[in-house]
């Protein structure tokens, strides 16, 4: 089976209901100096969907995201969070999501509570509703016993997992996340993946990014794969891998390779 290519945004930027997607990307286009990192991408993420969005390194899965949510001026093309670009109207479309950047910088000489009730007004939230969010999301983070720990001393995995309570924090509708399990031990991993696949049971969406393949297959019902800063597939996650795995379809259509099967000269028996 030939993995599914990617279609007109315009086709596909509402669903069956007739609702906006949750995300969706028009003509995105990035270049520094000379180097086109994003080139004219063209991607939709169905609402309720939990999408993956895989991508050797240098890819532009970073770049296309970081234009995606704002943090990111396109040269050309434009973003919409359900309908709501984010360039002409970015307040309302980032109340819409909440976004876990690859390597978030937050700040660090606040313990957990600290750092999301501050979060928590910033955003204006009601501080009676405020306290209450922390707590919980403390409790389901399992950050509680770390009460009194700055996020400075947080070890890798407690450290996406506050980031993702900060993005929950306002309730969102569409969680974006750059690397959300880099680095994190499988027991954190597990706790991250429940609230996740809990948030899109809930009705929410969410725009993964990853190069772990089996990660993805596991967690994620539509996929794009992205090379070379363009989209070479993109649909349900059945179609795009076909009759292999979507690592095998990934290396296909991403290609390279050929120094790795060779091997190194002077290692050879």
């Amino acid at each position: 089976m030939e993995p599914a290519t990617t279609q007109s945004a315009d086709v596909d930027s509402h669903d069956v209901a007739g609702r906006p997607a949750a995300l969706r990307l028009t003509g995105l286009h990035k270049e520094f100096g000379a180097n086109v990192a994003v080139d004219h991408v063209d991607l939709v993420v169905p609402q309720g969907s939990f999408f993956g969005l895989v991508g050797p390194n240098g890819a532009g899965k970073t770049t296309s995201l970081s234009m995606a949510v704002g943090l990111l001026r396109p040269d050309a093309g434009d973003s919409k969070v359900f309908g709501v670009d984010v360039w002409t109207d970015p307040v309302e479309a980032k109340a819409l999501m909440g976004v876990l950047p690859d390597g978030l910088s937050m700040p660090e000489r606040l313990t957990g509570r600290e750092l999301l009730t501050y979060i928590g007004e910033l955003r204006r939230i009601d501080a009676g509703v405020l306290a209450g969010r922390v707590q919980e999301l403390l409790d389901v983070m399992e950050l509680g016993s770390a009460e009194r720990t700055l996020v400075v001393d947080y070890s890798t995995g407690m450290r996406k997992k506050i980031g993702l309570a900060t993005a929950l924090l306002h309730g969102p509708r569409l969680l974006v996340l750059d690397e959300p399990f880099e680095a994190v031990d499988p027991v954190s991993a597990a706790a991250l993946k429940s609230i996740l696949n809990g948030f899109v049971a809930g009705g929410g969406s969410v725009v993964l990014s990853s190069h772990v393949m089996p990660l993805v297959e596991q967690l994620c019902d539509t996929v794009a794969i992205m090379a070379r800063g363009q989209v070479v597939a993109a649909g349900p996650l059945d179609e795009v891998r076909g009759d292999t795995t979507l690592e095998q379809t990934f290396v296909r259509l991403v290609g390279g390779g050929e120094h790795t099967r060779k091997g190194l000269s002077w290692l050879a028996s």
